[in-house]
Protein backbone atom coordinates (compact mmCIF):
# COMPACT_ATOMS: atom_id res chain seq x y z
CA UNK A 1 0.00 0.00 0.00
CA UNK A 2 3.14 2.24 1.04
CA UNK A 3 4.10 2.22 -2.70
CA UNK A 4 1.13 2.88 -4.06
CA UNK A 5 0.28 5.94 -2.11
CA UNK A 6 3.74 7.10 -2.99
CA UNK A 7 3.01 6.67 -6.76
CA UNK A 8 -0.68 8.38 -6.28
CA UNK A 9 1.41 11.53 -4.67
CA UNK A 10 0.00 10.61 -1.00
CA UNK A 11 0.57 9.41 2.29
CA UNK A 12 -0.05 5.99 3.26
CA UNK A 13 -2.47 7.14 5.87
CA UNK A 14 -4.46 9.07 3.43
CA UNK A 15 -5.10 5.97 1.28
CA UNK A 16 -7.23 4.30 3.58
CA UNK A 17 -9.61 6.67 3.55
CA UNK A 18 -10.53 5.44 0.11
CA UNK A 19 -9.59 1.71 0.47
CA UNK A 20 -10.20 -0.69 3.06
CA UNK A 21 -6.01 -2.06 2.39
CA UNK A 22 -4.66 -4.36 -0.09
CA UNK A 23 -7.41 -6.95 -0.20
CA UNK A 24 -9.44 -4.03 -1.03
CA UNK A 25 -7.61 -2.22 -3.64
CA UNK A 26 -7.01 -5.59 -5.22
CA UNK A 27 -10.91 -6.44 -5.56
CA UNK A 28 -11.55 -3.21 -6.88
CA UNK A 29 -8.64 -3.28 -9.83
CA UNK A 30 -10.53 -6.80 -10.79
CA UNK A 31 -14.03 -4.90 -10.88
CA UNK A 32 -12.46 -2.69 -12.82
CA UNK A 33 -10.69 -5.01 -15.58
CA UNK A 34 -13.67 -7.30 -15.69
CA UNK A 35 -15.08 -4.54 -16.44
CA UNK A 36 -13.41 -3.05 -19.03
CA UNK A 37 -12.76 -6.50 -20.42
CA UNK A 38 -16.74 -7.01 -20.68
CA UNK A 39 -16.93 -3.91 -22.74
CA UNK A 40 -13.77 -4.42 -24.90
CA UNK A 41 -15.84 -7.80 -25.82
CA UNK A 42 -19.23 -6.32 -26.49
CA UNK A 43 -17.56 -3.60 -28.56
CA UNK A 44 -15.67 -5.80 -30.59
CA UNK A 45 -18.52 -8.16 -31.53
CA UNK A 46 -21.26 -5.58 -31.94
CA UNK A 47 -22.58 -6.92 -35.48
CA UNK A 48 -20.76 -10.15 -35.57
CA UNK A 49 -21.59 -13.63 -35.92
CA UNK A 50 -20.25 -16.89 -35.29
CA UNK A 51 -16.46 -17.52 -36.87
CA UNK A 52 -16.38 -13.34 -36.87
CA UNK A 53 -17.82 -12.97 -33.72
CA UNK A 54 -14.65 -15.80 -32.33
CA UNK A 55 -11.97 -13.89 -33.85
CA UNK A 56 -13.03 -10.17 -33.09
CA UNK A 57 -13.30 -12.01 -28.69
CA UNK A 58 -10.16 -13.19 -29.41
CA UNK A 59 -8.52 -10.37 -30.77
CA UNK A 60 -10.24 -8.26 -28.17
CA UNK A 61 -8.72 -10.58 -24.91
CA UNK A 62 -5.51 -10.40 -26.66
CA UNK A 63 -5.39 -6.55 -26.81
CA UNK A 64 -6.68 -6.58 -23.72
CA UNK A 65 -4.47 -8.47 -21.73
CA UNK A 66 -1.66 -6.75 -23.38
CA UNK A 67 -2.40 -3.24 -22.50
CA UNK A 68 -3.80 -4.27 -18.52
CA UNK A 69 -1.81 -7.33 -17.89
CA UNK A 70 -1.98 -6.30 -14.13
CA UNK A 71 -6.17 -5.45 -14.25
CA UNK A 72 -6.62 -8.66 -16.28
CA UNK A 73 -4.70 -10.91 -13.81
CA UNK A 74 -5.95 -9.40 -10.81
CA UNK A 75 -9.38 -11.12 -12.44
CA UNK A 76 -8.55 -14.44 -12.46
CA UNK A 77 -10.33 -16.00 -9.62
CA UNK A 78 -12.40 -13.40 -8.69
CA UNK A 79 -15.52 -14.29 -7.31
CA UNK A 80 -18.90 -12.53 -6.24
CA UNK A 81 -19.33 -12.18 -2.16
CA UNK A 82 -23.09 -11.05 -2.27
CA UNK A 83 -25.82 -10.96 -4.63
CA UNK A 84 -25.17 -7.02 -5.31
CA UNK A 85 -22.18 -7.58 -5.57
CA UNK A 86 -20.21 -5.62 -8.48
CA UNK A 87 -18.16 -8.65 -8.93
CA UNK A 88 -21.30 -10.39 -9.94
CA UNK A 89 -22.82 -7.90 -12.21
CA UNK A 90 -19.46 -7.35 -13.97
CA UNK A 91 -18.90 -10.87 -14.25
CA UNK A 92 -21.90 -11.61 -16.26
CA UNK A 93 -21.82 -9.01 -18.49
CA UNK A 94 -18.80 -10.55 -19.34
CA UNK A 95 -19.57 -14.13 -19.22
CA UNK A 96 -22.75 -12.84 -21.75
CA UNK A 97 -20.21 -11.72 -24.37
CA UNK A 98 -18.90 -15.27 -24.37
CA UNK A 99 -22.73 -16.36 -24.77
CA UNK A 100 -23.41 -13.54 -27.60
CA UNK A 101 -20.40 -15.82 -29.55
CA UNK A 102 -22.02 -18.71 -29.26
CA UNK A 103 -25.38 -17.54 -30.14
CA UNK A 104 -23.90 -17.60 -33.71
CA UNK A 105 -23.68 -21.65 -33.10
CA UNK A 106 -26.75 -23.93 -32.98
CA UNK A 107 -25.48 -25.72 -29.57
CA UNK A 108 -27.76 -27.66 -27.13
CA UNK A 109 -28.40 -25.84 -24.37
CA UNK A 110 -27.00 -28.06 -22.55
CA UNK A 111 -23.52 -27.72 -23.95
CA UNK A 112 -23.42 -23.90 -23.80
CA UNK A 113 -21.78 -23.83 -20.22
CA UNK A 114 -19.02 -26.26 -21.82
CA UNK A 115 -18.71 -24.39 -24.57
CA UNK A 116 -18.65 -21.57 -22.49
CA UNK A 117 -16.03 -22.40 -20.44
CA UNK A 118 -13.89 -24.06 -23.33
CA UNK A 119 -14.03 -20.87 -25.38
CA UNK A 120 -12.46 -18.79 -22.02
CA UNK A 121 -9.98 -21.07 -21.26
CA UNK A 122 -8.41 -21.10 -25.14
CA UNK A 123 -8.74 -17.53 -25.15
CA UNK A 124 -7.60 -16.55 -22.03
CA UNK A 125 -4.72 -19.18 -22.60
CA UNK A 126 -3.97 -17.83 -25.38
CA UNK A 127 -3.86 -13.90 -24.01
CA UNK A 128 -1.57 -14.97 -21.05
CA UNK A 129 1.26 -17.21 -22.75
CA UNK A 130 1.53 -14.83 -25.15
CA UNK A 131 2.04 -11.66 -22.44
CA UNK A 132 4.33 -14.13 -20.85
CA UNK A 133 6.34 -14.36 -23.97
CA UNK A 134 5.57 -18.26 -24.02
CA UNK A 135 5.41 -18.36 -27.67
CA UNK A 136 8.95 -19.17 -28.78
CA UNK A 137 8.82 -20.99 -31.84
CA UNK A 138 9.26 -18.87 -35.56
CA UNK A 139 5.58 -18.99 -36.11
CA UNK A 140 3.49 -15.77 -36.36
CA UNK A 141 1.84 -15.52 -33.42
CA UNK A 142 -1.02 -13.51 -35.27
CA UNK A 143 -1.54 -16.65 -37.89
CA UNK A 144 -1.52 -19.34 -35.16
CA UNK A 145 -4.14 -17.22 -33.28
CA UNK A 146 -6.41 -17.25 -36.47
CA UNK A 147 -5.91 -21.20 -36.53
CA UNK A 148 -7.03 -21.69 -33.03
CA UNK A 149 -9.99 -19.54 -34.35
CA UNK A 150 -10.61 -21.61 -37.29
CA UNK A 151 -10.29 -24.77 -34.83
CA UNK A 152 -12.72 -23.74 -32.38
CA UNK A 153 -15.02 -22.80 -35.43
CA UNK A 154 -15.18 -25.94 -36.30
CA UNK A 155 -15.61 -27.59 -33.56
CA UNK A 156 -18.45 -25.46 -32.48
CA UNK A 157 -20.17 -26.10 -35.90
CA UNK A 158 -19.45 -29.67 -35.15
CA UNK A 159 -21.57 -29.95 -31.92
CA UNK A 160 -24.75 -27.79 -33.85
CA UNK A 161 -27.68 -29.59 -33.11
CA UNK A 162 -29.77 -29.45 -36.42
Amino acid sequence: MSVVAERLGVKGPSLYKHVDGLDDLTRRVAILGVAELGDALREAMQGRAGRDALAAAAQAIRTYVKQHPGRYAATIGLGPTEGDDPVAVELDRTLSSFGAVLRGYRLDPDAEIHAIRMLRSALHGFATLEVADGFQMSADIDDSCRWMVDFIDRGLRAAETS
